[in-house]
């Protein structure tokens, strides 16, 4: 398999990668992406494309119009993760405990790569709004947008966005129809019995064992209630408690997550963590409170627009580097909210090797770059069609 290669556009290539290391310099929590925003718009106007800031807090709409025609957005999420970054590469971030280690700095620089390439070339009848989100990492940009009238002020018939991938080839792009990647939620289970000290437990209404008989008996919610056929994921992932060395607390704490496809899968996995706490905890005289809240949507594509997306993609690195049916992926991206709204395509394009997104050691290969920005110069030309 020969490894993808990308139309490139004269002087583009360059840009891109300055784009990609000053904006991974200067990475910035959610809600918090005033710098970034403040980069963004100039390069935009640079490039000789309409601003609008603002859009759900820190937000903003690019906006590029060639005649009539249909309208499509173009997707790049703009907040960084609260990690210090490892490594002496020269671009490294510049704000101590905050760092680009999901590929949000690669992810914007291609959607300015494609808005400089659209600008200066065309090719295309109609409108491409290039949406930068903010707040993807907290589940809350993409709703704080469509609240603020995103899709209104900015109609469009279709939205797509592309995620690095480490682990595939480099350069690779995949996707599927229906679901990619999966729903959060977030839930926490607070046992509540009755502490006392530890040289007498008869006082007491130990919460620590009934914790432990919740933690095991939720292990075999997807084991035994889901479909085999449906993907499901249920973790505990902290246990706390109001005790200490010689006293039996009065509460224990539990919290964790889960990841699911389906909305009739998620109903199911909230309707058993609810019944498993209440009725373990009513067998040992105990009570038991559950708070279940909905952290992202689960990704679900258009297949008319996965259409359009596979062809772009063919296009720019050739049927040999396309993958039309690639596994769902129980990650969990803000985009999907958007999809909840407009259709649209969400891929993913490939990393190579290296580490791990969310790892201090994280870096966007530059060599991507030039497939992204072709992605979408083709999907945009694809999509919106010259008469």
């Amino acid at each position: 398999m020969g490894r993808p290669r990308a139309r490139r556009g004269d002087g583009v290539s360059a840009s891109v990668r300055r784009w990609r290391h000053d904006l991974h310099r200067i990475p910035e929590l959610g809600l918090r992406e005033h710098r970034t925003g403040d980069y963004l718009a100039a390069a935009l106007r640079e490039i000789g494309v309409e601003v609008t800031r603002g859009v759900g807090g820190t937000g903003l709409v690019g906006t590029l119009r060639r005649g009539t025609g249909g309208a499509i957005g173009l997707r790049a999420d703009m907040d960084g993760l609260p990690l210090t970054e490892r490594g002496e590469r020269p671009y490294r971030s510049e704000n101590d405990g905050v760092m680009h280690a999901c590929g949000h700095d690669g992810h914007m620089a291609m959607v300015l790569g494609a808005a400089r390439r659209l600008a200066a070339e065309g090719g295309f009848a109609g409108t491409v709004h290039f949406v930068f989100q903010p707040a993807e990492e907290h589940g809350l940009g993409a709703a704080a947008m469509i609240a603020d009238g995103l899709f209104q002020r900015f109609p469009m018939d279709a939205i797509f966005g592309l995620h690095t991938m480490p682990g595939q080839a480099l350069g690779r792009i995949a996707t599927r129809p229906g679901p990619l990647m999966a729903a959060e939620d977030n839930f926490e289970i607070r046992v509540i019995g009755r502490g006392g000290h530890a040289a007498r437990p008869q006082m007491v209404i130990d919460p620590i064992p009934i914790a432990a008989e919740i933690v095991l008996a939720l292990q075999t919610v997807v084991a035994r209630t889901i479909d085999p056929a449906e993907p499901a994921v249920l973790s505990l992932t902290e246990i706390t408690t109001d005790g200490a060395r010689n006293a039996i607390p009065g509460r224990v704490v539990l919290r964790g997550d889960t990841r699911s496809f389906t909305p009739e899968v998620r109903e199911l996995l909230e309707r058993r963590i609810r019944e498993v706490a209440a009725g373990i905890g009513a067998a040992h005289g105990a009570r038991c409170e559950v708070t279940y809240t909905h952290e992202f949507e689960a990704t679900v594509n258009d297949p008319s627009a996965v259409a359009a997306a596979l062809t772009a993609a063919r296009l720019t690195v050739g049927d040999e580097n396309v993958d039309g049916d690639v596994t769902p992926w129980t990650a969990s991206e803000d985009f999907g909210a958007f999809l909840r709204v407009v259709p649209g395509c969400f891929a993913l394009i490939g990393n190579g090797g290296g580490a791990s997104l969310h790892s201090p050691d994280y870096d966007f290969d530059d060599d991507a770059l030039d497939t992204g920005v072709g992605y979408y110069v083709n999907l945009v030309r694809t999509v919106l069609e010259t008469p």
